[in-house]
């Protein structure tokens, strides 16, 4: 039985979780003294581990400082209501996980603790859940190349499916199919530069758009 992979980016893909990063963000600038970046200039670097955000927001500040108060106004954000599916994702993830021949996977710039936190939340049921814990930041493809290696299935039969231009790079690099979704933190002309294939506007497109390319990938 061939089978195929739907390989999917959490924040900003599966889930809505704006409101938590900006916040722990707000917390972490706190921790420092400083004042935090613009909204649109924390979200678009999402998808990075968060070290390497980090680095990116506030180089030469103590990042360690930053990095405990992130992560413990987070989970003080996430006890008080968890970030919500994007709507239509459930219904896509249960047609998807309704198929033998589909296996539904996750690849997240988020730490363990936070992609278990959500993967029981929303019973994702993934068949493989890759995180920055384990794996360089995106856009290198280890994510991707570890999914791969586990699931056991062929580059040309997965895809890559996310919200961010890291994402789309991360997908290229492994030799996948990268499908980009335009209700996250990206714009989709940067999807676009950044290799996506393909860019769904809806939740509801996003199992049409992937059998379409496996009905190419079956040559």
């Amino acid at each position: 039985m061939r089978l195929r992979l739907a390989l999917f980016d959490l924040d900003g893909t599966l889930v809505d979780s704006q409101a938590h990063i900006v916040g722990a963000m707000g917390a972490a600038f706190d921790a420092v003294g400083r004042t935090p970046p613009p909204r649109d200039e924390i979200l678009g670097q999402v998808g990075l581990s968060l070290p390497l955000v980090m680095a990116r927001l506030a180089p030469g500040d103590d990042h360690a400082t930053m990095l405990a108060a992130y992560k413990d106004r987070y989970q003080v954000l996430r006890a008080a209501g968890p970030a919500n599916l994007y709507p239509g994702i459930g219904a896509a993830l249960n047609a998807l996980h309704a198929r033998d021949t589909v296996l539904v996977g996750i690849a997240t710039g988020a730490s363990r603790g936070g992609m278990t936190a959500m993967i029981d939340t929303h019973d994702l049921r993934p068949a493989t859940a890759q995180c920055a814990d384990d794996h360089p930041s995106k856009p290198a493809p280890s994510m991707v190349l570890a999914a791969l290696a586990e699931t056991g299935v062929d580059p040309d039969d997965a895809v890559m499916i996310g919200d961010s231009a890291y994402d789309m790079q991360m997908a290229r690099s492994a030799g996948v199919f990268a499908l980009g979704v335009a209700w996250g933190y990206h714009a989709p002309d940067q999807l676009r530069d950044a290799g996506a294939a393909e860019i769904v506007a809806d939740a509801a497109e996003l199992v049409p758009a992937l059998d379409r390319y496996w009905r190419t990938s079956d040559g």
